[in-house]
């Protein structure tokens, strides 16, 4: 059976909470009963404020042992630290998307063997290296590493088009198009969109919840949308 815990009975670690639907997922984090303290982990400040956030700054993904006492005593984490296609050189993307969620869940399933993972991939992953696309390759070769890494209750969110909620400057022409043409996609096809701040609740709820056994789940944007959808009722 699971369910949602107490008031203060979760302590989720956020990762990438600087980004979009990590700066979402920290809001929401932040409003619940059920959470006693939220961590963030980010390069920079995320300009919010409030008694039961800790802000922790760390620079260099590539070696994450120093976050080791940070991460004791962490049941839960939402990790949403990545990059845009063609934001950063090829080689770069593969390093933050592959090389920084491997070694961040390491220290983190050493320091908090039972914490729960909520990991932000894509639609198109794919975990055999076969893509062509590199976002896929590189998203796929990370959810393989995470489902071998040992965690017990590990939830991969496979979401397609995210749409940002609020206006922003837009990383790419693909995006901005997108962005344009919402309204109409939306109607025409609405498993292939999810609202940041929709896609965001949906991993902090999935993670927060409490129950015996292990899952291991890969959600793509339509059970995202049900998830959604049934959060709503």
């Amino acid at each position: 059976m699971i369910n949602t815990p107490a008031a203060g009975h979760v302590r989720p670690v956020i990762v990438g909470a600087t980004g979009m639907v990590g700066g979402y997922a920290l809001r929401y984090a932040l409003e619940l009963p059920a959470i006693e303290r939220v961590i963030s982990v980010s390069r920079r400040k995320t300009g919010i404020s409030h008694p039961t956030l800790d802000e922790v700054l760390h620079q260099d993904f590539s070696d994450c042992t120093g976050l080791s006492q940070t991460l004791a005593g962490q049941n839960a984490a939402v990790f949403c630290l990545g990059a845009y296609t063609g934001a950063v050189p090829e080689a770069e993307m593969r390093t933050i998307t592959v090389d920084y969620t491997a070694e961040f869940t390491r220290v983190l399933r050493r320091s908090s063997p039972q914490a729960s993972l909520a990991f932000l991939s894509g639609s198109g992953a794919d975990p055999t290296g076969r893509s062509r696309m590199a976002f896929a390759r590189y998203k796929g070769e990370a959810e393989k590493a995470l489902l071998e890494s040992g965690f017990a209750r590990l939830y991969i969110f496979r979401p397609a088009y995210i749409y940002p909620v609020k206006p922003r400057k837009e990383p790419n022409f693909g995006y901005r198009l997108l962005r344009s043409v919402y309204p109409v996609f939306q109607l025409l096809f609405p498993n292939q969109v999810i609202r940041a701040d929709d896609l965001a609740r949906s991993m902090v709820d999935v993670i927060i919840r409490t129950g015996a056994g292990g899952e291991r789940v890969i959600l793509e944007n339509p059970d995202i949308r049900a998830m959604v959808d049934q959060n709503a009722r």
